[in-house]
């Protein structure tokens, strides 16, 4: 699974997703829904966005993880909430 680490590079940046939607002018459904996983494509642009003001590259920002290693973190965050 294809995931893009952008609640990690936050906490790495003391920085909230609010400061990020604000910064890329996008609503915070568009990027939790990123989050999530529950986009199919994602723009070179806005990859570039996120790295730029995550101060990362786009390897930081996109990790390839296994399916079992992803649904155990799906279980993780649901039990959170």
């Amino acid at each position: 699974m294809v995931i893009i680490n952008i609640e990690e590079l936050l906490k790495k940046n003391n920085k909230s997703k609010y400061w990020l939607c604000c910064q890329m002018n996008m609503t915070s459904r568009n990027i939790n829904r990123i989050i999530r996983g529950e986009t199919t494509a994602i723009s070179f642009k806005y990859i570039e966005e996120f790295c730029h003001y995550l101060n990362c590259n786009p390897g930081d920002l996109i990790k390839l993880i296994p399916d079992e290693e992803y649904k155990n973190i799906v279980q993780k965050n649901i039990s959170k909430n």
